[in-house]
């Protein structure tokens, strides 16, 4: 796939088959706007990073929610109505994925963003392809989330929350106005028993793909 305006040479290319058992495609390659464009177009993303050595995969089946199909709980509608967080898009992209970086999750000992993932990714925003959702409160950035947005799919990376619920808040007002303006598929990329709560499902690798060249083609 050629990408205008962009360095064709410095573009790593990947293989259109699926990863191995684990969901590894490739190791090494670079972090260029062009590399990242052509790695999400095949449905690859970068994912814990070795000292120098970036890692591709494609998991399959892959986790995924489609837009229309989000499911709220009773207790974030009440949130919702309470509009106890403001929402934002894209006002504190740098902001968001330093928090994703440095706020640990569940289970998690250390991030899998570096700083080559960090830097490259808000490369990746002011170039117009990666996008951040965030949730306030009191002028204060508490929770959030940020991907990437190719065509008529949002490829979801990570999110943070500083307030209980506030990184929930962020995705469903998120999802909403994806919904709203035609985006037809979210890629969870893997499992998480959260994103299943709120309608999130698996697809088939080969399946996830067709959907892929359906929804991004222009």
């Amino acid at each position: 796939m050629n990408f205008p305006g962009l360095d064709q040479d410095a573009i790593y290319d990947f293989p259109e088959s699926q990863g191995n058992k684990d969901g590894l495609v490739a190791v090494g390659g670079n972090l260029l706007t062009g590399t990242l464009l052509n790695a999400y177009s095949k449905g690859i993303f970068p994912w814990y990073t070795i000292g120098e050595t970036i890692y591709w995969y494609s998991p399959d089946p892959r986790f995924v929610l489609f837009p229309h199909k989000i499911k709220i709980s009773h207790s974030m509608k009440s949130i919702l109505k309470k509009n106890t967080f403001q929402f934002t898009v894209d006002k504190a992209f740098d902001e968001v994925i330093n928090k994703c970086r440095i706020i640990k999750r569940n289970g998690e000992n250390e991030s899998w963003i570096s700083d080559d993932i960090e830097n490259s990714y808000i490369q990746f925003f002011k170039n117009g392809y990666a996008h951040s959702a965030e949730a306030w409160q009191n002028n204060r950035l508490v929770g959030g989330l940020y991907g990437v947005l190719l065509g008529r799919v949002f490829f979801g990376e990570s999110m943070f929350a500083e307030k209980s619920n506030a990184s929930k808040f962020a995705l469903i007002k998120w999802v909403e106005a994806l919904n709203r303006n035609g985006i037809e598929l979210i890629d969870c990329q893997v499992y998480t028993k959260h994103l299943e709560s709120m309608g999130a499902e698996f697809v088939s690798g080969a399946e996830f793909k067709l959907m892929l060249k359906k929804f991004i083609s222009k």
